[in-house]
C-alpha cells in the first residue's frame, strides 16, 4: 500500500506484463520509458519461476523465464545457473516473441486450452492466455463483463465453464464452434451456387435475346438473290439503258408526229377527192395552191370562206368568182384518187414506224427496269461488312449459348451434410452431460455468491442466479429482478469478487483446480465502498487466500484498513507520501 499516485497500480500492471505476456494500455508510456529491468518471482502450478525482462524505450529487448528448485534460489538470479539447478523455460528478444511464448507456457502449465468460438458463423476466433488473465485481474466497477475483460464471443460464459471444470466444456465449445462454422459455410456455398445459377440463367436469357435480334438483323441485310455482276457495270448499263429509253422515246414521239401529219394529209386527200367528185369549182382549183392563210397578212383562211368557195364558186383566198371550163373531170378525179392512195400509203407506213418505235420504247423500258432491279440488288453489296458482322454475332452468340449450359439444381453435399449432423448430435450429447453436471454445481455457486455479496456490503440482496453464459441475475429483497450490468460500480466490484471467491471455494470442495489461483484487485475502496464494507471484503479475501491456496494482490491508499484486516507479513507498505518502489 502507498499514498495515491505513488505507483500502486503500476506494480499490478508490471506483474500483469510478466505473467500475461502482454502489457495493458493503462501501463503508461512515461512509466515504461524509464524502466530498464523488471523482475518477478512466482510459483506457477507448483513450479517456481523467475521472470526477467530487460527493456529499451519501453519495449522488451530481451527476456528470460527461469525455473529452479525453489523461489529462494531464484531471488537474485537473472541467468541460468546449472550448478544451482537454475534453467531457462523460454527466451525472447522482442515484445511480440515474449507475449507468444508466455501464452504457450502458461496454458501448458495450467492445463488450459485456447477458447475457440465462431465469428459471425463464417470463421473461428481463438482466445488464448490473455483472455484467461482477464478473470485474474478483476475489471473496475464501471466495466460491463462479470468475468474477464471482454464481452464479445461469449467469453465470460466460456471462462465460467472452464473454471467450474464442467464435463467436456472445452470439447463442447469446440464442437459447437466447428458445427456453427460448417453450417454457415455450407449455407454460404449453397447460396453462392444458387446466385451463380441465377446469374447464369440471366446471362443465357440475355444471350438468347441478343441472338434473336442478331438473326433478325442478318435476315434484313441478306439479299433476296445472288448477283455476281459488278456494281459499276450495272450502274453503267442502267445509265446506257436510261439514255436509250430517252432516245427511243424521242424517236417514238417523232414517229407519232409523222403519223399524225400523214393521217392529216390522207384525210385532206380524201376530202379533196370528195370535193373534186362533187364540185366543178374544186376541179378547176385542183392544181392551184391550197394555202391555209393569206400569203400577205398571214390571216388564217377560215372554214366559212372555204364553204363559200364550194357553194358560191368564189376563191377562198381572194373571194373572186372562179370561172373556167371543166374540160377533163375524170382526169382530175383520177389524179385525186392517186393522191389519196399515196397519202393512205404514207399514213400506213408512218403508223408502222410509230408502232415499232412504241415497241422499242416498251422493250427498252422493260430492260431498264430489270437493270434498275439488278442494280438495287447489287447495291446490297455495300451492306456486306454489316452482314459479315451480323453473321459473326450470330455465330458468337450461338457458341456462347452452347458453352453456357442451362444451370442445374444445386446438389447437396452429402459428406458435408453428414458431418454437420454428426457435429450437431455430438454437441447435443455434450450439452446434456454438461447441463446435468451443472445443475447442482450452479445451485451451490449461487448460494455462495449471495452469501459473500451480503457480507461484502449488499445487505438488501436476497439471492442471485448465474447461468452458463455468466449472466448474473440479482434478486433484491422485495424488489423486481435486476441484472448485473444494472448495478452501481461498487456493487459490481463486490459481485465480481464474490463470484471469483465462490468459484474457488466450490471448485475446491468439488475437487476442481482449473482456476489459476491468483486475483489482482486495484484499489477496491475507490469503487463507492464504505469503510465497514471494505473491512469485511479485505478480511474475507484474506480468509479465502489462507483457506484455498489463493494469492490476492490488493492495492489501497488506506493504511489503517490494510493494517486492521490483513496479516502483517502480507503487507508491503511505503511511507506515507513516499513512492511504493
Amino acid at each position: 500500500m502507498a499514498s495515491n499516485f505513488r505507483g500502486k497500480s503500476s506494480v499490478l500492471e508490471l506483474v500483469t506484463w510478466c505473467l500475461r505476456g502482454t502489457r495493458r494500455d493503462v501501463l503508461k508510456a512515461r512509466v515504461r520509458r524509464w524502466l530498464r529491468h523488471v523482475d518477478l518471482d512466482a510459483t506457477v502450478a507448483g513450479t517456481p519461476m523467475a521472470f526477467r525482462l530487460d527493456l529499451t524505450d519501453g519495449e522488451i529487448a530481451s527476456a528470460i523465464v527461469l525455473t529452479g528448485p525453489d523461489i529462494t534460489t531464484l531471488e537474485e538470479v537473472r541467468a541460468p545457473d546449472p550448478e544451482r539447478g537454475v534453467t531457462s523455460l523460454l527466451r525472447a528478444a522482442s515484445t511480440a516473441s515474449y507475449a507468444e511464448q508466455v501464452a504457450g507456457l502458461m496454458l501448458g502449465r495450467m492445463d488450459l486450452q485456447p477458447l475457440l468460438n465462431s465469428r459471425k458463423e463464417t470463421s473461428t476466433t481463438t482466445h488464448g492466455w490473455p483472455s484467461y488473465f482477464g478473470a485474474i485481474y478483476l475489471p473496475t466497477g464501471a466495466d460491463k463483463p462479470l468475468m474477464g475483460d471482454v464481452m464479445t464471443d461469449g467469453l465470460p460464459g466460456r471462462l465460467l465453464q472452464v473454471f467450474l471444470d464442467l464435463p467436456a466444456a472445452a470439447a463442447l465449445t469446440r464442437v459447437k464452434t466447428v458445427h456453427d462454422v460448417r453450417v454457415a459455410s455450407n449455407k454460404a456455398r449453397r447460396k453462392e451456387a444458387e446466385e451463380a445459377a441465377a446469374a447464369r440463367t440471366t446471362e443465357r436469357d440475355r444471350l438468347q435475346d441478343e441472338l434473336v435480334k442478331a438473326q433478325e438483323l442478318l435476315a434484313s441485310l441478306s439479299p433476296s438473290g445472288t448477283n455476281d455482276v459488278s456494281l459499276v457495270d450495272l450502274a453503267h448499263t442502267t445509265m446506257d439503258l436510261a439514255q436509250a429509253v430517252a432516245d427511243a422515246q424521242d424517236v417514238w414521239e417523232e414517229a407519232d408526229r409523222t403519223f399524225r401529219r400523214a393521217r392529216t394529209e390522207r384525210q385532206h386527200a380524201a376530202k379533196l377527192l370528195n370535193d373534186v367528185t362533187e364540185s366543178a369549182t374544186a376541179r378547176l382549183l385542183f392544181h392551184g395552191l391550197n394555202p391555209t392563210s393569206c400569203p400577205r397578212c398571214d390571216q388564217t383562211i377560215d372554214d366559212e370562206r372555204r364553204r363559200e368557195e364550194r357553194q358560191a364558186h368564189t376563191c377562198a383566198v381572194c373571194a373572186r368568182e372562179v370561172v373556167g371550163d371543166d374540160e377533163d373531170p375524170q382526169a382530175v378525179t383520177a389524179e385525186a384518187e392517186i393522191r389519196l392512195e399515196a397519202t393512205a400509203a404514207a399514213e400506213e407506213a408512218a403508223k408502222t414506224e410509230r408502232e415499232q418505235a412504241r415497241a422499242d420504247v416498251r422493250q427498252l423500258t422493260g430492260q431498264l427496269e430489270e437493270a434498275q432491279a439488278d442494280l438495287r440488288r447489287a447495291q446490297s453489296a455495300a451492306d456486306l461488312p454489316a452482314r459479315l458482322a451480323a453473321h459473326e454475332a450470330v455465330l458468337r452468340l450461338e457458341g456462347a449459348l452452347s458453352v453456357l449450359e442451362a444451370p442445374k439444381e444445386v446438389p447437396l453435399d452429402e459428406a458435408e451434410e453428414k458431418a454437420i449432423r454428426i457435429l450437431a448430435a455430438a454437441a447435443g450429447l455434450l450439452e446434456r452431460d454438461s447441463k446435468a453436471a451443472a445443475t447442482q454445481l450452479f445451485k451451490e455457486i449461487n448460494e455462495e455468491i449471495a452469501s459473500l455479496a451480503i457480507r461484502f456490503g449488499l445487505p438488501s440482496l436476497e439471492s442471485v442466479s448465474i447461468d452458463r453464459a455468466a449472466r448474473l441475475k440479482i434478486y433484491p429483497v422485495g424488489s423486481p429482478q435486476e441484472w448485473f450490468q444494472d448495478q452501481t460500480a461498487g456493487e459490481k466490484l463486490r459481485l465480481r469478487v464474490a463470484v471469483a471467491i465462490a468459484l474457488l471455494r466450490i471448485g475446491r470442495s468439488n475437487g476442481v483446480s482449473t482456476h489459476p489461483g491468483l486475483l489482482l484487485i486495484d484499489s477496491p475502496k475507490s469503487e463507492e465502498m464504505q469503510s465497514a464494507d471494505a473491512h469485511k471484503l479485505f478480511r474475507e479475501l484474506a480468509a479465502v487466500a489462507a483457506d484455498n491456496e489463493l494469492q490476492v494482490l490488493l492495492t489501497t491508499a488506506d493504511f489503517d484498513l490494510a493494517n486492521a484486516t490483513l496479516p502483517k507479513d502480507t503487507i508491503r507498505q511505503a511511507a506515507e507520501g513516499a513512492p511504493l518502489w
